[in-house]
This record gives structure tokens, C-alpha cells and sequence, in this order.
């Protein structure tokens, strides 16, 4: 009688533990300053753009609400007919982030169609660059060497 208490015990506690572990890492939200990994991403390529330095730009050049992002980091090149553009955009929740990902898709397939017309000796590196998005996070980088800068912001993000 005493060794099945014991065992109860013992399998509440375990019982217990094992939900207590699951609660808290899965619910933190990443913490990622978006501004230093653009720092990281310049650093690296040696790249000297045009930072879009408020909200209302996001507007402006995506179509983005300001009240879907939470933070973002974003610089172009506005001098040169095939734009070079990377931006990193955190939403304020999952529907924010569908809204930003479509937004920069629209984006994208604008630039792409630009190269076509401009450029068309690099559009090859454009259709090598994407829109990506994990969770909250989304990401537009049109450049090259965009593999290396993806990869970059994707470290960032683990």
C-alpha cells in the first residue's frame, strides 16, 4: 500500500514537472534588435544605403500599417534603376505578420518586374532573393549576396 502512494506521488510530481517545463520557454518571444542586425548585415557587405528611418516610409514603399509592426529595420538604394532593398520587419502578432509578408510579396514581384525591364542581365540574383517569415519575423532582401545576408538575419532569429 505504501510503495503504490509513494508511486502516485511520485507520477503527480513528474506529471507536474513536465508541465511546468512546457509552459514557459515555448510562450517567450524572441527578442532580436532588428536595427543591429542590420548593422551586421552592412558591416559585413560593405553596404551603404538609405535607411528608412520611420514607420510612415514603411507606408510609403510597401503599403505596410504602422500599427502592424513592432519594430523594423529597412534601407534602400533609391539612386539606381534596379533597387537594392532589405528590410526586416517584426509584426505585432501572427495576422500583423500574414499582412507584412503579403505586403513585401507585392513588393518584390515589383522590383522583379523592374530588373526585367532595366536590367535584365540580374534578374537571376533577384529571383535568388525572397520574402521569408518565421512567426512574427519577415523579411524582404533584394541584393547581392542576399543567401549570405538571409542567412545573417536568420541566425539572429534562433
Amino acid at each position: 500500500m505504501m510503495k503504490r502512494i509513494v508511486s502516485l506521488v511520485l507520477v503527480a510530481l513528474l506529471a507536474v514537472a513536465v508541465f511546468a517545463g512546457c509552459g514557459g520557454a515555448g510562450n517567450d518571444a524572441k527578442k532580436v534588435d532588428l536595427p543591429a542586425v542590420m548593422d551586421s548585415i552592412n558591416s559585413a557587405n560593405g553596404l551603404s544605403l538609405e535607411k528608412l528611418d520611420s514607420a510612415d516610409m514603411l507606408t510609403r514603399y510597401y503599403s505596410i500599417d504602422a500599427a502592424d509592426v513592432k519594430q523594423f529595420a529597412a534601407e534602400m538604394d533609391k539612386n539606381n534603376d534596379a533597387p537594392v532593398e532589405i528590410v526586416l520587419i517584426e509584426a505585432v502578432d501572427a495576422d500583423a505578420a500574414g499582412r507584412v509578408e503579403t505586403a513585401l510579396t507585392t513588393r518584390y514581384n515589383s522590383i522583379l518586374r523592374t530588373y526585367n525591364s532595366y536590367t535584365p542581365e540580374k534578374v537571376a540574383m533577384v529571383e535568388a532573393c525572397k520574402v521569408t517569415k518565421d512567426g512574427n519575423f519577415v523579411s524582404m532582401i533584394v541584393a547581392d549576396n542576399a543567401a549570405a545576408m538571409l542567412k545573417t538575419y536568420q541566425d539572429s532569429l534562433k
